[in-house]
C-alpha cells in the first residue's frame, strides 16, 4: 500500500467525478482527501489515496474513465492534514515572518523551489510547471514544482497569501471618481435600482453594433429581469460610469455556476469608447474578482469585436474559439493580476 496524490482534468459534467472515484475503487483505493479546481480547459480534480496500484495502474483507469492528463505522484501521510488547519498555520507563520513569504508560498503549493525575481519579468515560452506570482510592480516570486503543473486556482490562492504579507490598502469607496488620459472625470457608482431610467437611456443612445456586440443582438432595450439581475449583489457586482447626469458605460461581474469563476461583460456608450474608460472598469472588476478570491474570469464576445478582444488581451487573458465559429471566450487567471500596491 501506498499513498498517491492523483491529479487529473475533466470535461465539465454531471457524473464526472464519480467515474473517477468508481475507477479508484476498483483498483482498492481508498480516497483520504479531494480537492475540485477549475482550471483553464475543464475541471481538475485531485485525489490523496491509499492505493496498491502502480502509478501506471492508475494512470491507466482514470483515462479509461474520462480523466486527461492524469498525473500520479508519491505523497506522504503529512500531506493528509486537514487543508483548511494547513492553510490558517501557514497564514498565521506569514503574518509573523512576512519576509519569509517565498517559503511559505512553496509550502502553501508544495513546491520545489520557489525564490525572489526582481525586475520586470520577461515573457518565456508556456510552462506549466512554472508560476510567478506578483508581488510589486517590480517584484515577483518564481515557483517551479516538477510532476504537477500549477491550475488556476493554485494561482489565485498564491495570490491571495501574498496579499496577507501586504500592508493593507486604503479602502476603496464604493463611489469613486476615474480620471481617463484625455483628463476627463468620470464617477463610477455600484449600480442600483435608481439608475433603470439612465442604464435604459444609455442603451437607446448606443449604436446598434454596439448592443450587439454586447448581447449578440441589436435590440435596444434591456429587459427588466436583466436589469433587476445585475442589481443583485448575490449573483455579481455591476459599475455604472457617470458623466454630466448619464450613464456612460455599465460593467457587470457575474458569478458563475462554476465555483471559483465569474463572467465580465461591458456595456460603453460609442462616444467614450477607446478612451480608456472600458479598460478602467473591467480592471476595477478584475480586481474585485481576485478579493473574492475567484481563481478565474471569462468573457464571451463575437469575433468581430476587435476592441473587446485587445482590451482583454491587454489585461492577461487568453482567446480560444467555442463551438460557435463566430463567438470567441476569453479567460483571464485572475491570481496573476499585476498588484496595485507601491513597490
Amino acid at each position: 500500500m501506498g499513498f498517491l496524490r492523483i491529479r487529473t482534468t475533466v470535461d465539465e459534467r454531471p457524473g464526472r467525478l464519480a467515474s473517477l472515484a468508481s475507477a479508484l475503487a476498483a483498483k482498492g483505493g481508498n480516497i483520504l482527501g479531494l480537492s475540485v479546481q477549475p482550471d483553464s480547459d475543464g475541471t481538475v480534480d485531485e485525489f490523496i489515496a491509499d492505493i496498491p496500484a502502480s502509478a501506471d495502474d492508475v494512470r491507466v483507469a482514470l483515462e479509461e474513465a474520462g480523466g486527461r492528463r492524469v498525473r500520479v505522484v508519491p505523497a506522504t501521510a503529512h500531506e493528509l492534514t486537514d487543508e483548511p488547519t494547513r492553510v490558517l498555520l501557514l497564514a498565521a507563520r506569514l503574518r509573523a515572518m512576512p519576509w519569509r513569504l517565498p517559503e511559505i508560498l512553496g509550502d502553501l503549493l508544495r513546491v520545489d523551489d520557489a525564490r525572489w525575481v526582481f525586475g520586470a519579468v520577461k515573457g518565456e515560452l508556456p510552462d506549466p510547471t512554472l508560476l510567478v506570482v506578483p508581488v510589486a510592480p517590480r517584484r515577483s516570486i518564481r515557483l517551479r514544482r516538477t510532476g504537477l503543473p500549477f491550475t488556476m486556482t493554485e494561482a489565485a490562492r498564491a495570490a491571495a497569501l501574498v496579499r496577507l504579507a501586504q500592508p493593507p490598502a486604503d479602502p476603496v469607496s464604493a463611489e469613486r471618481d476615474l480620471t481617463l488620459a484625455d483628463g476627463t472625470e468620470v464617477q463610477v457608482k455600484s449600480l442600483a435600482p435608481i439608475y433603470r431610467e439612465a442604464v435604459r437611456d444609455l442603451h437607446e443612445r448606443c449604436s446598434p453594433e454596439t448592443r450587439r456586440f454586447r448581447y449578440f443582438t441589436s435590440s435596444p432595450s434591456l429587459p427588466p429581469r436583466v436589469f433587476d439581475r445585475l442589481c443583485d449583489r448575490s449573483k455579481g457586482h455591476s459599475l455604472v460610469a457617470g458623466y454630466d447626469g448619464q450613464v456612460v458605460a455599465l460593467a457587470s461581474l457575474n458569478f458563475g455556476a462554476e465555483p471559483g469563476t465569474a463572467e465580465v461583460t461591458l456595456l460603453v456608450e460609442d462616444r467614450w469608447q477607446g478612451r480608456g474608460l472600458g479598460a478602467a472598469l473591467t480592471r476595477m472588476l478584475l480586481e474585485e474578482a481576485r478579493d473574492l478570491g475567484l481563481a478565474e474570469v471569462r468573457a464571451t464576445l463575437l469575433s468581430d469585436n476587435a476592441r473587446m478582444r485587445s482590451l482583454l488581451i491587454s489585461l492577461g487573458a487568453t482567446l480560444g474559439y467555442t463551438d460557435d465559429p463566430g463567438v470567441v471566450e476569453a479567460r483571464i487567471a485572475v491570481g496573476v493580476l499585476a498588484p496595485v500596491v507601491p513597490a
